[in-house]
């Protein structure tokens, strides 16, 4: 029996046997949302393999539950390459995620904005991305499954969902693309001017690998970013973890609000 088949299981014992209609990844500054669920909590330290979340402002647990009359697996926290090298980091989740019979994934982060027109305290649906970290989490994948086609990886019917809730509820929700930087370090000013001739609306240090490995998996995404500054260079602002987990709540109340109407359907 495989590993995340085994904590499938584990989970199932602890939480029931329904399959989760979507999973949900909770970025920095955003773990409080688990709590809106009404359902079982289960640290990551009692999910062997898991990794440990070891960022301020995640919630290293895993909550089953409803929410808002979907059932859904909320991860409170990720991990991310910065923090072991290892772009495969949230393989094992998102494993376990497909073994529970999860076939929806929604992700969200922080991020930093390029484009101007987008503001701290606002959110931004990604319409695509780009790995500029340079690396892939399905390195060393020994099967042909490891050439797993992009083209759409960011769902359309989801995204356009997603836009319908955001219309719904009066919350603007602009789409852009996503740049992956690897972190932990800011980028520089010029790293931020490269972005924006690349075509980048927002950068960040995560989400692009969840979504390759989701998509390797089978799993259709969608991913929201919380903007909580301007990139460097492009404001004044002093640019810190801190302040991320600050401005993070500004975009959250927003953020949950969209969740919330998208998930009534």
């Amino acid at each position: 029996m495989s590993k995340s088949v085994e904590l499938a299981d584990l989970i199932r014992a602890r939480a029931g046997g329904a399959a989760p209609e979507y999973g949900l990844i909770l970025g920095s500054g955003l773990g409080h949302l688990s709590g809106a669920v009404d359902g079982v909590a289960i640290p990551y330290d009692d999910l062997p393999g898991f990794p440990h979340a070891g960022v301020s402002g995640h919630v290293p647990q895993l909550v089953i539950g409803d929410l808002e009359g979907a059932r859904v697996a909320v991860f409170g926290g990720r991990s991310h390459y910065y923090e072991s090298g290892r772009a495969d980091a949230m393989r094992l989740p998102l494993e376990v995620l497909a073994a529970l019979g999860t076939k929806k994934l929604i992700l969200t982060n922080a991020a930093g904005a390029v484009n101007e027109a987008l503001a701290p305290g606002g959110l931004m649906l990604l319409s695509d991305h780009i790995a500029f970290a340079g690396t892939n989490p399905l390195i060393g994948e020994a099967t042909d499954a490891r050439f797993v086609p992009m083209t759409d990886a960011h769902d359309p019917e989801m995204r356009a969902a997603l836009k319908a809730a955001a219309g719904a509820e009066g919350v603007d929700l602009p789409e852009g693309v996503y740049g992956w930087f690897s972190g932990p370090s800011f980028e520089t000013p010029a790293e931020i001017r490269a972005a924006r001739i690349l075509g980048m609306d927002a950068v960040g240090m995560s989400t692009v690998p969840e979504i390759i490995l989701a998509r390797f998996l089978g799993l259709g995404c969608a991913a929201i970013s919380v903007i909580t500054n301007m990139g460097a260079g492009l404001s004044d602002e002093s640019i810190s973890h801190d302040h991320t987990k600050q401005m993070a709540p500004l975009g959250a109340a927003k953020l949950e609000k969209v969740l919330r109407r998208f998930l009534r359907g």
